[in-house]
């Protein structure tokens, strides 16, 4: 039996094979959200992971201060019209005891939720978006998203590029710095892989 690239491409779609390089090109909704991720790069050249009273929906504070969920929250914003903000909340509030209780809330904060990496790790978990992670570079497909601990506390995140150096992909994120585009996919423990909407 002859199989053409639109058989291969469609049985892939459905989970029958593996990617291959030939597969693995990002779809247009990924694309969208990796440009929206770069355009934050020069924009937001701070690091503050500070509280801000916002407002809902779509509630942001100026953009050139945040911390690492604000770069995932702006891109899906920006990128793909969609907003972390609100469907993290609703979500909290559909299964709030299915969150974390690491910060000794009684009930949400539609100011803060969605911008805590454990809160984003529950949520992508709940839409069913979680795929395996390993150190392998074709595992990661740009507009995927990592979670990792730094110093074995600081929860961390960022969103897949479509550049790399060499086999590696590159990641956008902020670590303190500002929002940028660097090596650092594997620089620290990976607890969290997901692919969502993209």
């Amino acid at each position: 039996m002859t199989v053409s690239r639109r058989d291969i491409i469609g049985l892939a779609g459905i989970g029958l094979l593996s990617a291959t390089p030939l597969l693995a090109r990002p779809s247009s909704r990924a694309t969208r959200l990796v440009s929206a991720a770069r355009k934050q790069i020069g924009v937001t050249t701070v690091y503050s992971q500070a509280y801000h009273g916002i407002s809902y929906p779509n509630g942001d504070f100026p953009r050139n201060s945040g911390a690492c969920t604000d770069v995932i929250v702006r891109a899906y914003r920006d990128g793909l019209d969609l907003d972390l903000q609100k469907l993290i909340h609703l979500d909290m509030k559909k299964a709030f005891s299915a969150y974390p209780k690491i910060w000794g809330l009684k009930t949400t904060d539609r100011s803060i939720d969605h911008r805590r990496v454990p809160n984003m790790r529950k949520f992508f978990q709940r839409q069913g978006a979680v795929q395996p992670f390993s150190k392998e570079p074709h595992d990661w497909l740009p507009g995927d998203l990592v979670t990792s601990i730094i110093g074995g506390k600081l929860a961390h995140c960022g969103i897949v590029s479509d550049r790399k150096k060499g086999d590696r992909p590159l990641l956008i994120h902020n670590v303190g710095r500002g929002t940028r585009e660097e090596d650092r996919l594997f620089a620290w423990p990976i607890t969290g892989h997901y692919r969502w909407a993209v």
